[in-house]
Order: structure tokens, then sequence, then C-alpha cells
């Protein structure tokens, strides 16, 4: 597939092939989702041409979407199938029109088979046997129960509606996903399963997302739109920022050459216009300023909020205490009997699968939503709380400027302009209605509110939606800054790591604490998988030896124990060598990505992309397995 035009993009062209990973990257307005919108046919370009494969099919989820539907969440998903359906209803009719047929060496005959061959192989992929156990495997995968199958879908808030549109996408199996912000409405473990679905794909993907560690997991080849113009690098997310400042530098050098070459030969013009002995020579380099092609540094995204907390007040060692907090809507339990103890300065995730209590118990704490059980505050504890539709509680007919100074006090008062300032509203911005503001606006403006009020609790329930990469790190950097308590909710694993000194899991209407950071948190509950089975293998062979007699059950357990050690130990050497062997290959293949021209024999090509995928694949393979006997 090819992209070809001018005006928001000129004269760019880039192909999109089989099984390619690509995260489309670019400043707010580069033209990211504007782009996706072309490659699926929902705009025109003005001039240029999107060609695209026959048989190619598109699968695209926007950022939002209204659903509207009637049915039950499975029965939703079940339409994904109407192409299936409607494939066989063209077989079918093939079928009959091919028997009537007796011209088989005609073209027209031809093209008929490969469309029947074309249908078949769509029907096999899709398969239809089991086409009801698949839709509800991929539905619990985004994080739906087995008892959500049959619940309406108006009973659902619109981001489970959008994973139901998910759901069906991935279950058409389009050859080309076109994904607008994907994780926007997924918690940590649906954002893992979407990983792991999607780097088995079969087709090609091709998507925008603010999620870096969702991009390094899938992507392995950024494409960027910079100055109307298209840089393709052949890597992931993180790698490419590293080439993109390399690049920038390139730019800046050169750019400053050809700076001084235009004054020297402005200089040379300016001295010698009027002398007839250098008439020829002048004329020449006035046309040679004409011809020059002018350097261009790509336009960076500078723009971003920068702030820092507040110093945090001073209070008692203990923050916050939960006494036997419960809470329900109805029959439903959200929360049972929650005991917490956070102690001054406590950096805390609140983490889960949507919908388990999180922002309930977020909500409890900042006191506003009512509760069974005891919260008490510490002594002097002052709270500062970030809602997940914090925007939605600003006023809509406010001005940006009055939004903050109507609740400022004290010396604040006279720093509002300033710390409007700080996120990105200057100037006429500050006399903007929040009504007219975009949800990344409406979110800076929330966290600047924030800022009016000393604070030594935190409590932010999924702050990033809406924030931007840079605007994301700068915050990180003034949590990782501040002094007093936090809570966070979030799902941005990227976000979270080395923020947070503990995380509590919630499955309703319990939590769970883990000490550590994310990464840690999702480590220990791998390992602790791996325990219960050893657990469970331990059992079984137990029961299955209770006959013997306990003497020749030690004396054989020892041999095998002997045995199975020696085995192991072979088994990381063997690994071990493996490792080398496949590290020694990446290595060989990075030194030819970061420097192509020196290996002019060497055919970097889609196969080539995925055999380095494979093999870092293989690489990750071998030291899970690699750990796994370790331990």
């Amino acid at each position: 597939m090819q992209f070809t035009g001018d005006d928001l993009f000129t004269d760019i062209s880039f192909m999109i092939r089989e099984k390619d990973r690509i995260g489309l990257v670019g400043k707010n307005g580069a033209g990211k989702t504007t782009l996706i919108r072309l490659l699926c046919g929902l705009e025109q370009p003005y001039k240029g041409d999107v060609i695209m494969s026959d048989d190619v099919t598109i699968g695209y989820l926007p950022q939002e979407k209204n659903v509207n539907s009637t049915k039950t969440v499975l029965d939703e998903a079940m339409t994904a199938f109407e192409e299936y359906h409607e494939m066989e209803r063209q077989l079918a009719k093939l079928n009959e029109e091919l028997s009537d047929r007796t011209d088989y060496e005609s073209d027209s005959y031809q093209r008929l088979c490969e469309k029947m061959s074309h249908l078949n192989e769509r029907l096999a992929l899709m398969g239809g046997h089991s086409i009801e156990g698949e839709a509800e495997q991929i539905l619990i995968g985004l994080g739906f129960d087995h008892n959500d199958m049959q619940r309406p879908m108006k009973e659902f808030s619109n981001g489970w509606q959008m994973r139901v549109e998910l759901a069906k996408i991935l279950l058409r199996k389009p050859k080309l996903l076109l994904l607008d912000e994907p994780t926007n409405h997924l918690d940590i473990e649906s954002i893992q399963w979407l990983e792991g679905f999607l780097k088995n794909y079969y087709g090609a993907i091709f998507m925008v997302s603010h999620d870096r560690a969702f991009l390094d997991q899938i992507t392995i080849r950024t494409i960027e739109i910079s100055c109307g113009k298209i840089y393709d690098y052949k890597c992931s997310y993180s790698e490419f920022i590293e080439r993109r400042e390399e690049r920038i530098d390139i730019q800046k050098a050169a750019f400053d050459n050809q700076q001084r070459e235009i004054k020297e030969i402005e200089a040379f013009i300016e001295r010698f216009r009027y002398k007839a002995t250098k008439a020829k020579q002048v004329q020449s380099r006035v046309k040679l300023l004409e011809k020059m092609d002018m350097v261009q540094i790509d336009d960076q995204d500078k723009s971003a909020i920068h702030f820092k907390f507040p110093p945090a007040p001073h209070s008692g060692k203990v923050t916050l205490e939960l006494n036997d907090v419960s809470k329900s809507y109805g029959e439903k339990q959200i929360l049972n009997n929650i005991n917490l103890l956070i102690p001054r300065g406590e950096k805390i995730a609140f983490v889960g699968r949507n919908g388990e209590g999180k922002s309930t118990l977020s909500k409890i704490i900042a006191g506003v939503l009512d509760y069974q059980g005891e919260v008490k505050l510490g002594h002097e504890v002052q709270i500062g709380y970030y809602a997940q539709n914090q925007q939605d509680m600003l006023d809509p007919e406010k001005t940006v400027f009055e939004t903050l100074d109507d609740v400022a006090t004290g010396d604040m008062r006279v720093k509002v302009k300033s710390l409007l300032g700080a996120f990105l509203f200057g100037g006429d911005a500050i006399e903007k209605k929040v009504k007219v503001l975009s949800g990344g606006e409406k979110a800076r403006l929330s966290l600047a509110k924030m800022l009016l009020f000393p604070t030594n609790l935190l409590i932010l329930d999924e702050p990033t939606n809406h924030l931007d990469m840079l605007s994301k790190d700068i915050l990180k950097s003034a949590l990782l800054q501040f002094d007093g308590t936090l809570i966070i909710v979030s799902h941005d694993r990227d976000f979270l790591q080395g923020l947070t000194n503990k995380v509590y899991e919630f499955k309703k209407p319990h939590i769970k604490e883990y000490i550590g950071d994310i990464y840690d948190f999702l480590e220990e509950k791998k390992l602790k998988e791996l325990d219960d089975l050893n657990k469970k293998q331990k059992t079984v062979q137990t029961n299955s030896d209770a006959s013997k007699s306990q003497g020749k059950l030690d004396y054989e357990l020892k041999k095998q124990n002997d045995r199975e050690a020696k085995r192991i130990e072979r088994e990381i050497k063997k690994i071990e060598e493996q490792i080398e062997s496949v590290e020694q290959e990446i290595s060989e293949m990075d030194a030819v990505m970061s420097n192509p021209e020196a290996y002019p024999n060497i055919n970097i090509d889609n196969d080539w992309y995925k055999l380095y995928a494979e093999k870092k694949d293989k690489q990750q393979e071998l030291m899970n397995l690699w750990e796994e006997l370790v331990g």
C-alpha cells in the first residue's frame, strides 16, 4: 500500500508490507489521525493516491465512537462475523455460476476461480466452526467476565463499549489493523493481553499511541510526521527517539554550515556588485543563491506543561488509616472490609482491571463518596484530588482565567497568569471558555487548579489521560520531586515505573499489597503463578506415591532429584550457549541498522526485519527459560 500527496503532507510516500508493525508518531496537529482516516478511506487526499491491493481488508479503531447498541455484549461481538456469512453467500453464488460455465480457458472464468479461492482463504482464516468461543475468548482477554456476555451493552460505560468494538475488529482478522490510541480504555491486564495478541497477529499493524511501553513491545518500525514530511525508521519508539535527536543534530550542523556559506556569498556579491571586472562572478553567485535548496530543521514539539508541586505541608507520621471500609451499589459489593495504614511519604499505585474498585476507593479517601467503615486522616493532612472525570467538573461557562482566579486565595491570586502559562495557556487562550477546550486542555487546566492549594496527600485517578508523552514525562518528574504522600491510579506502565514503592492490586471486593514498583508487581504475579503450579505438581506426586514405604520413597526421590539437577545443569549450559550465539547475531544486525551504508551487500527489506524480530523474540524466550531454570 502506498500513499502520496501534498497540502497537509507534502510529496510523502511510504508502503505498508505484510506483517509490518508500525507506530505513527508526531506532534499534536501533525496529521496522524488524518493519515489513518485517509488510509481507511474515510477521507480523500486533494492530490495523490492511496493504492491498495484488492485483497486487503482493513480494521479501523478510532479514539472514540458512539456505539448505541441494543444487543448483549456477546451478540454485539458476533456481528463481527457478518462478513463471514456474507462470504458464504457469495461462495454459494459463485459455485452456482461456475457450474453453468463451460469456457474454462477464458479470462473471466479464471477471475471467478481466483475470487472463489480468495473467499475460501478468508473463510478458513476467520474459522466458522468456533466463532462464538473465539468471540468470548477475546472479550475475556479484553477484561470482560463470563457473566458479562449476556448483559446488555447499554449497561456498560463508553470505555467498555469501545472494548467490544476492538474485539469485533480483532475477530474479523483484517489484513491491516489501523488503531488510533487502542489502549485508551484498557487497564494493565488488558493491555498486556492485547500486546500478546498483536505480537502474534498474522497481518500488518499501523497505530498511533501515547503509551511508550506498548509501542516498544509491539512496533519494529516508527514513522514520524514532521513539517509535512515522513521520516521512516526501522526501529521501535525508544530507539527512534535517539535516532531523531541524531537527525536533528545533523540538520542543525548542516543549517549552520549553509548559513555561513550564504553569508560569504552575500558578502562577495555586496563587495563586488558595482565592479565590471567581477560582474560575471557576481552573477554566478546570485544564481547559486537562487538555486540553493535551503536546509530546514524539523520542528520539534517543545510545548509541554512545566511545573512542580509546592512543598508539602508538615503532617503526622501516619497519613491515612482505613478500618473495615466497605462499599456496595445495591447488591453489588465493590469493596469489603478494606484495612490500610499509609505512613507519611508513601508512594502507592492502585492497579487492577477496570471496575474492580480503584476509583471507588480513591473517591472514598478523597471524601466525595459515602461508605461503611472508618477513614481516619492523619494530623494536618490536606488532600489534593484529581478525578478521572476531573475535566467534567469544570464550569463550562467560565473562562480559563476565571476557573483559577475565582478560587485562588492569598499570594496565589497574583500568580494565576504565570501558572496558566506554565500549563500552555498564554495570551488570548486564558479568555477561552472551558466548554470550547479540548480534552487535553481541560486536563491541563484541572492539573493547574490543583496547584492553587498546598497538599501533602495527592490522589490522582488516571492523570495521564489526554496528555502527550512530553507532558506525561514532565508530570512524572514533578511527582518524583513531590515530598508528600502519593496515591495514583493508572494503567500506564511506563509512567508508573520508578514512581511508586508499593502496589495495591484490586480484585473486588478485596485488595492485595505488593512491595516495589509496577514492574516488580508484574514479575511477582508471574512467579506466584509458577509457584502455585509447582505446589500442585508436588501434591499430585505425593498422592500417587502414598502407598510406597517412606524409606524407598526418600531413596527414589533423591535419585530423581540428582538426575533432575544434572539435567537442569546441562540445560542451563546449553541455553547459555544459545543466548550467546543469538546475542552475537543480534549485535551484528544492530551494527547493520546503525550504519547501513557500510554494508552495501546486505538487502535490508521486510524479510530482514522479520528475521531481526524473530531473533529478538528468540533471545527473550531463551532468557525467560534460563531465568526459570536458574530460579
